[in-house]
C-alpha cells in the first residue's frame, strides 16, 4: 500500500511538472507570435509564410528564423535579416523567451524605439539591428546585458546619449555609425574591442584612447575634441570627462562644509572639556575614528560597507603634525599633494575590521573618495616597508589596484587606494551586487584577467619574495568596466597560524623544487579557492580549506557535476569547459605546495579555455 501511495505521489508530481512546463512553453509561443505580429505590422495575423503558429512548435516544426538548443529544446536564436519587416520591436513579448542568445534583424524597415524591456533578455550575446529605422535613445537597460559580445545598430536613427556600455566587459564589437547619437563616447576598454565605429553621429567631448582603431571610426562628429582632433577641449569638456558635473561639485561642497562645521564643533567640545581620554582611538594612535565596537562582522571586507559602523571624523593632534612628513605619495593621477593631515580631516567610514587591521573609506575636501588600509602589529621596519611599497608600485598591471600613498609609524602602517564604487567579487558571486547577473562567460573573464595579473606580479616580484599574501574574493574589486582589480597586493605575509594546511615547511621563504617561494604557492592555493567560488557559488570557511576539501571529496566520488553553481548549469554553461576550469582549481589547491603549478602555467590554461569559449559562441551564433 505504501509503495502504491509513493507511486501515486510521484505520478502526480510528474504531472504537475509537465503541466507547468507546457504552460511555460505555450506562454513563450504566444509571446513570440505577438512579437512577430508587431514586426509584420499586422494587427490580427502573423505572416503565414514564416510558419509561426500556436498550432505548431517553434523547435519541432522549424519556425522560419528560429534556431533551438539541441539538448533543451528552447529558442536560442532568432535571425530574420532582410525580410522587409515594417513594424515595431516588441521587446517585452520577445524577452519572455529568456534563453535567447542571438537576435538579428538587419536590413529591414523596423521603426520606433528599443524599449527598456530588452534588458530582460539576460542571455543575449548578439544584438544586431542595423539598417533599419529605429529611433529614440538606446535604453539604459542595455548596459546590463553582461553576456553581450556584439552590439551593432548602424544605419538607423538612434539619438540621445548612450548608456554605460563600458560596463559590458566582454563586448568585442560595437558598430553605431550613421545615427544621431549625442553625448560622450563611452570609456570602452578598446584593447578588448575588435570592431568599433561611431562615425557620422553627434558625439561631443574628449576623444578616448582608441588604441588600434583609425580616426575614421570617429569621423563625422564635429563636437569631438582633444587627442587626434584638430580642436582642443575646453576646460568644461575636460571636467565632464571626469564625470564631475556642477551639481555634484556643489553637492560635495555642501557636504564638506557641513562636515567642517560638525568636526569643528566636536573638536571644540572635546578639547575644551578635556575628555579626549574617552574618545575611542582607532587610527595610527592618533585621536581618530570612533566606531561601533559591538560589530560581529568576522573579517574585513575590502570596499564593502559594514552597516554597524558609525560615521565620524579623523582629528589631528600635535603628534600627527610631527609625523606628517612620513606620508609618501606615489606617482598617481588620483591625488596630488596629498598630506597626512588631509586624511585626518576627511570624513571617514569604517568598512571592515579583520585580524591584521581595519579599512576605512574617506572623502577628501575636493570630493575624491579614497580607501585607507590600516595595518597593525606588522613586524617590519619603516625603511623595509618603504622599499617594499616602492617595489610593488614599480610593477604596474591594469588589473592590480595601485596604492596612491602610504604612511609608516613604529606601531602601524597606512596604505591609501582609490575607492572602487562597484564593490567586490565576493558580492558579485553571492548575489548581493546591485542585482547583477554573473554568467559563465563573465566568470571565465574574471578568472582569466586575475590569472594574467598575478602571473605578471609573481614574475616581477619573485626575487623580492613579495606575493599577494592575503588573496580572497573580497580583495578582488571591480572597476568601472566591471573588470577584476586585485587590491592590497603585498600588504600581508600569511603565516602558518593563518593557514596551517597551506604550507609544508617552517619558513615562508623556503624555496621549493622549482625555485619559487612557498608564499607564492600559498597565493596559488588562494587563487584556486577563488576559482572554486566562481564555479560552485559556495561561501568560503576556514580560509577555503572546507570548500577545497568538499570539492575534492565530491570529485573523487565521480559526482563532478554536483559541485557546479546551479545558476551556471541552468543557463546552459559549457559543462566541458567548467570541468576543465575545475581541474585547474584542483591543481591549485593540491595539499602539496610543490605540486601546485605556477601562476604563469595557470594563466595559460585558463586563457586556452576562454579562447575556446569565445570561438564556440561565435560558431554557435552563425
Amino acid at each position: 500500500m505504501a509503495r502504491l501511495l509513493m507511486l501515486y505521489i510521484l505520478f502526480v508530481s510528474l504531472f504537475i511538472v509537465l503541466q507547468v512546463t507546457n504552460s511555460e512553453e505555450e506562454e513563450i509561443k504566444r509571446s513570440l507570435i505577438k512579437f512577430l505580429t508587431q514586426l509584420t505590422h499586422n494587427s490580427s495575423n502573423t505572416d503565414p509564410t514564416l510558419g509561426w503558429s500556436m498550432n505548431t512548435d517553434p523547435c519541432i516544426n522549424n519556425w522560419t528564423g528560429i534556431t533551438c538548443d539541441s539538448k533543451s529544446s528552447y529558442v536560442k536564436k532568432i535571425v530574420l535579416d532582410g525580410f522587409s519587416l515594417t513594424g515595431t520591436f516588441d521587446a517585452e513579448s520577445l524577452c519572455k523567451a529568456q534563453n535567447l542568445n542571438v537576435l538579428s534583424f538587419n536590413n529591414n524597415k523596423l521603426i520606433g524605439d528599443l524599449s527598456e524591456e530588452i534588458g530582460n533578455c539576460k542571455q543575449l550575446t548578439h544584438l544586431l539591428l542595423s539598417d533599419n529605422q529605429f529611433s529614440g535613445k538606446l535604453p539604459d537597460s542595455a548596459s546590463g546585458l553582461s553576456n553581450l559580445k556584439k552590439l551593432e545598430i548602424f544605419n538607423n536613427k538612434f539619438s540621445g546619449k548612450l548608456p554605460n556600455l563600458a560596463r559590458i566587459s566582454g563586448l568585442v564589437s560595437f558598430l553605431a555609425e550613421n545615427n544621431q547619437i549625442t553625448g560622450e563616447i563611452p570609456s570602452f576598454d578598446f584593447s578588448n574591442l575588435q570592431y568599433f565605429n561611431v562615425s557620422n553621429n553627434n558625439f561631443t567631448g574628449p576623444v578616448p584612447d582608441l588604441k588600434q582603431f583609425r580616426l575614421s571610426s570617429i569621423s563625422g562628429n564635429p563636437g569631438l575634441c582633444g587627442g587626434p582632433m584638430p580642436n582642443a577641449c575646453p576646460p568644461s569638456a575636460k571636467k565632464s570627462s571626469n564625470n564631475h558635473s556642477l551639481e555634484h561639485t556643489l553637492m560635495y561642497a555642501g557636504y564638506i562644509l557641513i562636515g567642517i562645521v560638525v568636526v569643528g564643533f566636536i573638536a571644540y567640545k572635546l578639547f575644551t572639556k578635556k575628555k579626549t581620554e574617552n574618545v575611542k582611538i582607532d587610527v595610527v594612535k592618533l585621536k581618530g575614528v570612533s566606531v561601533d565596537t559591538s560589530s560581529t562582522k568576522p573579517s574585513m571586507m575590502t570596499s564593502e560597507y559594514k552597516t554597524s559602523a558609525s560615521k565620524t571624523d579623523y582629528s589631528a593632534s600635535a603628534e600627527s603634525a610631527m609625523m606628517s612628513s612620513s606620508m609618501i605619495v606615489l606617482s598617481s593621477p588620483v591625488v596630488k599633494g596629498l598630506k597626512f593631515e588631509d586624511l585626518l580631516k576627511a570624513p571617514a567610514e569604517l568598512l571592515g575590521r579583520g585580524k591584521h587591521g581595519s579599512l576605512y573609506k574617506v572623502v577628501l575636501e575636493d570630493g575624491i573618495p579614497l580607501v585607507v588600509k590600516r595595518i597593525k602589529d606588522w613586524a617590519i621596519s619603516g625603511e623595509d616597508f618603504k622599499r617594499r611599497m616602492q617595489k610593488i608600485d614599480g610593477k604596474k598591471h591594469t588589473n592590480v589596484l595601485p596604492a596612491v600613498a602610504f604612511y609608516s609609524s613604529k606601531q602601524e602602517k597606512l596604505v591609501v587606494y582609490k575607492y572602487q564604487q562597484n564593490g567586490s567579487l565576493f558580492k558579485l558571486i553571492y548575489g548581493t551586487q546591485n542585482g547583477e547577473t554573473f554568467d559563465w562567460d563573465s566568470r571565465l573573464h574574471v578568472a582569466s584577467k586575475m590569472a594574467e595579473a598575478l602571473a605578471f606580479m609573481h614574475k616581477e616580484l619573485l626575487a623580492d619574495g613579495i606575493a599577494h599574501g592575503n588573496l580572497k574574493s573580497s580583495n578582488i574589486l571591480l572597476s568601472l568596466n566591471m573588470d577584476p582589480c586585485i587590491s592590497e597586493y603585498g600588504l600581508m605575509v600569511m603565516d602558518n597560524e593563518d593557514n596551517p594546511s597551506l604550507v609544508n615547511g617552517n619558513a615562508l621563504k623556503t624555496k621549493t623544487k622549482d625555485g619559487a617561494y612557498s608564499i607564492f604557492k600559498m597565493d596559488m592555493y588562494a587563487f584556486g579557492v577563488i576559482l572554486l567560488e566562481l564555479l560552485t557559488g559556495k561561501l568560503v570557511d576556514n580560509n577555503g580549506l572546507d570548500l577545497a576539501k568538499w570539492v575534492h571529496s565530491v570529485v573523487s566520488e565521480e559526482w563532478t557535476v554536483e559541485v557546479f553553481d546551479k545558476n551556471l548549469v541552468k543557463d546552459g554553461a559549457s559543462e566541458e569547459r567548467m570541468v576543465r576550469l575545475l581541474q585547474v582549481a584542483l591543481k591549485c589547491t593540491n595539499p602539496s605546495p610543490e605540486v601546485r603549478p605556477s601562476m604563469h602555467e595557470v594563466a595559460s590554461m585558463i586563457n586556452t579555455i576562454r579562447e575556446e569559449e569565445e570561438a564556440s559562441i561565435v560558431s554557435e551564433a552563425w
